[in-house]
């Protein structure tokens, strides 16, 4: 997803929206999967202005532009909605450094394990009050909203419980006694004390 593109939505959305306007808008629904601040949105703004995207549709006091989207911006837009293939992304660097966490201390790999566990924890306290706090409608803003919300809340949970899940997987482990450190020059095989 591009930033050009959760802009342009928007505006479609919110026909008449004010930069301002969409930059609250942009932190209570967008930026929980796209997080940009002010002057990125105000500086896509200017870029679809340039490209013909959008047009200003009113200017008020003090410098205030009400913006709506363009014939061309509806065909952009409807382009990358139905014939851009996502890319996704399959970077995830919590689970880069799980894969490595047999270089540290397993109470170390336990603790970076619990505080992922926690830090999900609180993101999904964190959804929980931004779905309370939304006057939910029947317009399309608030139906793929809130489709995007639980899915923010089914994804965070699932990863809260694996951390979790990981981390008693490490416990174990080291009940058992595997894990250990061994001191450099040793060998764990069968051949150690040849």
């Amino acid at each position: 997803m591009s930033l050009r593109h959760a802009v342009l939505g928007l505006i479609a959305e919110m026909d008449g929206a004010s930069g301002y306007d969409l930059l609250k808008m942009f932190e209570i629904s967008l930026g929980n999967v796209w997080p940009a601040r002010q002057s990125q949105i105000y500086g896509e703004l200017g870029k679809l202005l340039d490209a013909g995207l959008i047009e200003v549709a009113e200017e008020g006091p003090r410098g205030r532009k009400a913006y709506r989207i363009t014939e061309s911006g509806r065909a952009e837009l409807h382009h990358w909605l139905v014939d851009v293939r996502s890319k996704g992304s399959r970077k995830d660097e919590p689970l880069l450094r799980v894969f490595f966490l047999g270089l540290v201390e397993p109470e170390e790999a336990q603790r970076y394990l619990r505080g992922h566990a926690a830090g999900l924890e609180k993101y999904l306290d964190e959804l929980a009050a931004l779905e309370k706090g939304i006057d939910w409608g029947e317009d399309d803003l608030s139906v793929y909203g809130r489709l995007v919300i639980e899915y923010g809340k089914r994804y965070a949970a699932m990863r809260r419980d694996w951390f979790e899940w990981a981390s008693h997987e490490i416990e174990s482990l080291n009940d058992r006694g595997h894990g250990q450190k061994q001191p450099p020059g040793t060998r764990e095989d069968s051949s150690a004390g040849e």
